[in-house]
């Protein structure tokens, strides 16, 4: 399967990866903390090659030992894993749920560094997220100069012009989400040209196209909106770097066509899955911007910045987003997080593995309606936007996954189709 590719290949690669990036900064820790710093690398990296030792010799998962706040969730999800009735008892690297080792990866990670002090506050993807940034210049800028001349005229748009406006920046949104570093195990992923133009070739290769429910909904949602109430939207973020952009630009839509009223932001809150956005690489990206020597790019930059402060744009991170837990479980393990998604008219979810926890990562018949595989995970309307790169795939017409089968086994992985899926809840 392609589990066994990722754990067999990319997680030792990413691994070594780390370790490299850790070595590479060895002068800058000594003189940033004397030889403190350079004992917390050394100690660092022999825990992250005892961890990439007891990847590639299949030993078993082992009990999270640090005092971080979520520690014991991730035990007690051992234990469930040791007790599930048609397990192998000792979870083990290649004889277990791929989304729960590959998570539990990254958090060891974390573990190696948070546990080393005073390197522990290290995001050892961060230079893989500023090269994504910077190596996506050309296509920032097209995008944000398409967007700045977009919302000089938007007041005079009718409603048909400003849904093919909504739908072309959601399609901006699901594809930009290819540019993710965990998929390539941090080799180059960056967006070198403009999205816009490719748009109209790449329709075909959205297999599931619900953009007119999410339009409808937010046009029904400003309708309908009582006296003091706003129309909220939460983006799920996925990727730093050319995806994030993207995701603001279609953020200040929304609030600019007056389609939504505030638009909550959810952020990983340690570093994930190599690209996964933190609240550092959410404000690093704005400030980037606001300073750059580009008239759009900065406009848009300052503009967000305002957002901010204005509170129209709320940044939050969970505890819950970095848990090996799919989010049918969030109304039990993380009740204060449904409860505030409960809030919001429409949630977006970004990317491949906020899908993956949407359907349980589970090995579906293509045709299974999306709302089943949800597993009754409804705290408000959701949509995903994802671009296919793990082998689980739901809500496809009968025949139609079987028919991309036959002439592109690589269908599921490639990156190459995406789904922008919709559920409308209860």
């Amino acid at each position: 399967s392609f589990a066994y590719f990722t754990i067999k290949d990319r997680l030792p690669q990413i691994l070594t990866r780390v370790i490299d990036t850790l070595h590479r900064h060895k002068n800058e820790f000594f003189e940033e903390h004397g030889e403190k710093g350079v004992e917390a690398e050394k100690r660092a990296i022999s825990f992250l090659s005892k961890l990439r030792n007891e990847l590639q010799t299949d030993k078993p998962v082992t009990p999270l030992e640090d005092e971080l706040p979520d520690a014991a969730l991730w035990n007690q999800y051992l234990d469930y894993q040791r007790n599930l009735p048609n397990g192998n008892g000792e979870p083990s690297w290649f004889q277990s749920p791929w989304l729960y080792v590959e998570c539990y990866m990254y958090r060891r990670i974390h573990a190696a560094l948070a546990q080393n002090p005073p390197i522990d506050n290290f995001d050892v993807f961060k230079e893989g997220k500023a090269q994504n940034f910077f190596e996506s210049q050309e296509a920032i800028i097209a995008l944000c100069t398409y967007f700045q001349e977009l919302l000089k005229n938007i007041k005079d748009l009718d409603e048909k012009q400003l849904q093919e406006e909504f739908f072309k920046l959601l399609q901006v949104s699901l594809w930009g989400n290819k540019c993710d570093l965990s998929f390539s195990a941090g080799e180059d992923s960056s967006q070198k040209s403009s999205p816009l133009q490719s748009l109209e070739n790449m329709i075909p290769y959205i297999l599931v196209n619900d953009m007119e429910k999410a339009w409808s909904l937010l046009v029904n949602a400003k309708k309908n909106r009582k006296e003091g109430s706003n129309v909220r939207v939460d983006i799920i973020l996925d990727n730093a770097g050319f995806e994030l952009v993207s995701d603001l630009v279609l953020a200040d839509f929304l609030l600019s066509s007056k389609l939504a009223d505030e638009v909550h932001f959810h952020g990983k809150s340690i570093p994930w899955y190599v690209s996964d956005t933190t609240k550092h690489d959410f404000n690093w990206t704005i400030k980037q911007l606001g300073s750059a020597n580009h008239m759009w790019m900065s406009r848009c930059g300052i503009n967000w910045e305002g957002n901010l402060k204005k509170g129209v744009w709320v940044f939050r991170d969970h505890m819950f987003w970095t848990l090996p837990h799919d989010f049918s479980s969030m109304s039990e393990v993380a009740p204060d997080l449904y409860a505030e998604l409960q809030k919001s008219n429409l949630l977006l979810f970004k990317g491949d593995l906020n899908y993956r926890k949407l359907t349980g990562d589970r090995k579906w018949e293509c045709s299974v309606p999306f709302h089943q595989a949800l597993n009754k995970f409804h705290p408000a309307p959701l949509c995903s936007l994802r671009t296919l790169k793990s082998d689980t795939q739901v809500g496809l017409k009968p025949g139609q996954g079987e028919q991309i089968q036959a002439s592109e086994p690589e269908w599921m992985v490639s990156g190459k189709y995406g789904v922008v899926q919709f559920d409308a809840g209860l």
